[in-house]
């Protein structure tokens, strides 16, 4: 998932490309800005994450979010989904952009962040802080909204204690915030060769599939809610 080089591009170029990666999911209306909303806009679903929310290697109607808004269309949920993934997306780096992304009202919020995290090593406290801020403003911002959790596990090279310690953050934040909480976002996908890239780290469509109908067994009741409240 973490890409140097490439990260360092997006830092430089931040500014300029996250309007371009702040998009509705396929199948999903444009996003309204400020100056053009409508009236009565649908909820709004935003999912921020990494290169796994991103679809990285594939075509963006192949990453999970673009399958949740079609399993939202297929079982009658009016609701739109916003895929906020970045590739090498790390949870310090969401916290820096999540005051971009609320100016927008939120109704349900997908957080999909720390896999980076856990691959370059770091502490896990920190990335708890960090995703602790990113789930704060949100609450701040939009009182009302529904928090969703994604977990995520570290390398085992790492060691036990590293790995222990990382996995626990996930179910800390998810008690401390009363949300609804996936323990691991690649559940049924990790270490399988045939449902990953040739990298053996990105899903493959395949992968994405079975990633979307796993969030969906969490995310489904939420949206349920969401879209019976109706628009805002």
């Amino acid at each position: 998932m973490f890409k140097p080089r490439f990260a360092t591009l997006l830092v430089l170029c931040l500014p300029v490309l996250i309007p371009f990666f702040f998009t509705p999911a396929a199948g999903a209306a444009v996003a309204p800005t400020p100056a053009t909303a409508t009236a009565d806009p649908l909820p709004r679903v935003v999912i921020i994450g990494d290169s796994i929310a991103a679809g990285f290697g594939l075509d963006p109607e192949e990453a999970f979010p673009a399958h949740i808004q079609r399993k939202a269309d297929e079982a009658g949920y009016a609701v739109e989904v916003v895929n906020a993934g970045l590739s090498g997306e790390t949870s310090a780096a969401g916290l820096r952009r999540i005051d971009w992304m609320l100016r927008l009202p939120i109704d349900v919020f997908v957080l999909e962040l720390g896999g980076n995290d856990g691959l370059r090593g770091i502490d896990p406290e920190v990335t708890k802080t960090n995703l602790d801020g990113i789930l704060t403003k949100v609450k701040q911002a939009n009182p009302e909204a529904r928090l969703v959790l994604t977990g995520m596990e570290a390398p085992p090279n790492l060691g036990a204690e590293y790995t222990d310690r990382f996995r626990a953050v996930f179910r800390e934040l998810a008690a401390a915030h009363d949300l609804v909480f996936m323990p691991f976002i690649l559940e049924d996908v990790a270490g399988n060769p045939e449902l990953n890239l040739p990298d053996g780290i990105h899903p493959t469509a395949e992968g994405h599939r079975i990633i979307a109908a796993n969030l969906w067994e969490y995310l489904a009741p939420v949206l349920r809610e969401v879209s019976a409240a109706g628009a805002r």
